[in-house]
């Protein structure tokens, strides 16, 4: 087995370019377990965690998203401004693992592994994430819709890169929250996000670990779409009654 560690983007694409199938490792919290394990035997790794281009994350005033990138670790976004920018993915951050894996795992290693149960992954579904790849033949973004396409299976093609994702701010609450067999260090039996869109006049709500990608709650943003009163932040006694009654 061949283990690459390029310094930059663009030596790791030329890398990718000449490995395309190659295991792509950020924090290794979910491969090296399918390695460790013997579920997976690469031939060759690609290690992206020293490539600086995507060790940073960045804020845009005007456009008002985030832009964070594929190695950020769990940590780094706790710790960060991005946690009073994006509440509920600090919320989720808090959640993976314990604090050496938090140190270790990305929110791009949890797009790339595209389990339901990632922790970060309802988060960047209820905000309408942007996934960015590049390859050495250039670059696209895609929805995070478009992206995840089933378990553990993407819309990324052999050779290209995750290089990152961008997220937009919103002015209203949103929270995530998880239930597994225990209270900390635990998989996600299900968990949801909830984000609320004061200006867009919209509620967000995404389900983790109860179907094959992240499921988006349709019917129950419409519905709160039209009861919430984004005003007052109220819903009338009616449909508070109907809501408790489906």
């Amino acid at each position: 087995m061949s283990v690459l560690v390029p310094p930059s983007l663009s030596d790791a694409l030329a890398a990718l370019a000449d490995n395309p199938d190659a295991l792509v490792l950020a924090g290794g919290t979910d491969a090296m377990v399918e390695v460790n394990s013997g579920h997976r035997k690469p031939s060759h790794v690609i290690a992206i965690n020293r490539v600086s281009e995507l060790r940073s994350w960045t804020y845009d005033p005007v456009a008002a998203t985030v832009h964070i990138g594929s190695s950020v670790t769990y940590a780094e976004l706790m710790e960060s401004p991005v946690a009073e920018l994006l509440p509920a993915l600090a919320e989720a951050s808090r959640t993976v693992g314990s604090p050496q894996i938090r140190h270790a795992g990305t929110l791009g290693g949890n797009l790339g592994t595209c389990s339901p149960a990632g922790d970060g992954l309802p988060v960047v579904s209820a905000l309408d994430g942007v996934v960015h790849l590049a390859s050495a033949a250039g670059e696209r973004s895609l929805s995070v819709h478009e992206f995840m396409i089933g378990v553990k299976r993407t819309a990324r093609q052999p050779g290209e890169l995750i290089t990152g994702v961008t997220l937009p701010v919103l002015t209203g609450w949103q929270g995530y929250s998880k239930v597994g067999v225990r209270n900390a260090m635990v998989i996600a039996l299900a968990s949801t996000c909830l984000a609320t869109d004061l200006e867009g006049r919209n509620v967000r709500l995404a389900l983790g670990s109860v179907g094959p990608t992240i499921l988006r709650c349709t019917e129950a943003e419409a519905f709160a779409a039209t009861a919430v009163s984004f005003e007052t932040r109220s819903v009338s006694v009616a449909d508070a009654r109907r809501f408790g009654e489906l």
